[in-house]
C-alpha cells in the first residue's frame, strides 16, 4: 500500500483523521470500569442474565467488525452477516464427537473466512453505493440458501455442535468451554481484545487513510493511495471478525442455522451500529446491550413485541441521530466544561 498519511501535509492531515478523537472517548477509566463490571457480573448476577450478556459480547464484537465498514469506511454492507455464519457453521463441521483443539480449528477456520471475505471484497468493492449494498446481499443471500437446502448441514434446522473446541497444550486442559462461567470470560476477554486490536489499527496509518476514503475518496485517490487495496483489506478484516464472532455464537448456542446468515442478521448488526452510534466502536457494544435486553423485556409485555421494538428504535433514531454514544459524548464534553467554566467565575 502506498505511504502513510502522515507523511502528507499538515493541511491535507485534517480531512484525512476527521474522527480521530471518536475512538478515545469514552475515556479509558469509563472503558475499564465497564469492563470490571462485566466481570463481576457472573458472581452476582444470575445464570440467565449471564447468558444474555454473552450474546450481548458476541453482536458486540460482530457489530464492531460491521462499524470498520459502516462508520470508518465508508462501506455500506448488507451481507455481513456471511461471514458471521460462515465460520459458525466450518466449527460445526469439522468439530467431530470427541472435539477439536482451538488451536487448529479457530486459525483454520479464520483464514477460510478471510478468503471468502477477500473474494467477495474483490468483487464488490469494484461497485458503490446501492450497487454495493445489493452485491453483498447477493452473497450472503448464496450462502444463505447453500446451508439452507443442503441435507448434509442440516438444511433450514441447522447443525448442531457435535462438542466444544478443547483448549489445551499436550494431555494438559486449560480452559473448559462447556463450563458457562469459563465461557462467559473467554467471550470477555475476546471483546477486550477485538476493542483493543480495532482501537490499535485505527489509530494507525491505515486507520487514517479508510477514514479519509469515508470522507472524500477522490481527493484520497488523487493524492496516490490505491483505495481499492484499502478498501479490500478493510473488508477482509471486517468480515474475519465477524467470522470470530460467529465462532463464540456457534460454541455459546452449540447450533449454527441458516437464520445466522441471512439478511435479518446483517440488518441486526446494521440496527445495533446504528443505536449505538456509528465511528464509536464502543457504541456497537452499547447497542448491542440495549437491544437485547429491550427484546427480552418487551418480549414479556406483549405479543407485539416486534411492532414495540420497531417504534422504539425509530424514536431513538430521531431523537439520538448520532445513536447513543453521541449522546454519551454529549454529556462527558458538558461535564468537563462545566468545572472549566465554573474554574474561571
Amino acid at each position: 500500500m502506498n505511504g502513510p498519511v502522515e507523511s502528507l501535509p499538515m493541511d491535507r492531515m485534517a480531512f484525512a483523521a476527521p474522527a480521530r478523537r471518536r475512538t478515545l472517548r469514552p475515556t479509558a477509566g469509563l472503558l475499564v470500569a465497564a469492563a470490571v463490571g462485566l466481570a463481576l457480573f457472573p458472581w452476582v448476577g444470575g445464570d440467565y442474565y449471564a447468558g444474555l450478556l454473552m450474546r450481548v459480547m458476541i453482536l458486540g464484537i460482530f457489530a464492531m467488525s460491521l462499524d470498520l465498514l459502516i462508520g470508518y469506511t465508508g462501506l455500506i454492507s448488507f451481507g455481513h452477516a456471511a461471514f458471521f455464519g460462515l465460520a459458525g457453521y466450518l466449527l460445526a463441521i469439522v468439530t467431530p464427537a470427541g472435539g477439536i483443539s482451538v488451536w487448529l480449528a479457530v486459525p483454520g477456520i479464520l483464514a477460510a473466512t478471510a478468503v471468502v471475505a477477500a473474494a467477495i471484497g474483490w468483487l464488490a468493492i469494484r461497485t458503490s453505493g446501492i450497487y454495493f449494498i445489493m452485491l453483498t446481499l447477493a452473497f450472503a443471500q448464496m450462502l444463505y440458501y447453500f446451508f439452507n437446502d443442503n441435507p448434509r448441514f442440516g438444511g433450514s434446522d441447522g447443525i448442531f455442535l457435535a462438542s466444544r473446541p478443547t483448549v489445551s497444550i499436550g494431555s494438559l486442559s486449560l480452559l473448559d468451554l462447556a463450563d458457562k462461567t469459563t465461557l462467559y470470560y473467554v467471550v470477555l476477554a475476546s471483546l477486550v481484545a477485538a476493542f483493543l486490536l480495532l482501537s490499535v489499527v485505527l489509530r494507525s496509518p491505515f486507520g487514517h487513510v479508510i477514514r479519509a476514503i469515508r470522507v472524500n475518496e477522490g481527493r484520497t485517490r488523487a493524492l496516490g493511495y490505491s483505495v481499492r487495496r484499502y478498501k479490500l483489506a478493510s473488508f477482509v478484516i471486517a468480515g474475519t471478525l465477524a467470522g470470530f464472532a460467529g465462532i463464540l455464537e456457534s460454541v455459546h448456542t452449540g447450533i449454527m442455522s441458516p437464520a445466522h446468515l441471512s439478511w435479518h442478521e446483517s440488518g441486526l448488526a446494521m440496527i445495533i451500529v446504528i443505536l449505538g452510534g456509528m465511528g464509536t466502536l464502543y457504541g456497537a457494544v452499547i447497542g448491542a446491550f440495549i437491544l437485547v435486553f429491550l427484546q427480552d423485556y418487551v418480549q414479556d409485555l406483549t405479543e407485539h413485541w416486534q411492532l414495540v421494538m420497531g417504534l422504539i428504535i425509530v424514536f431513538v433514531v430521531l431523537v439520538l441521530p448520532k445513536g447513543v454514544a453521541g449522546l454519551v459524548e454529549g454529556l462527558g464534553r458538558r461535564a468537563v466544561r462545566t468545572p472549566a467554566e465554573g474554574g474561571h467565575g
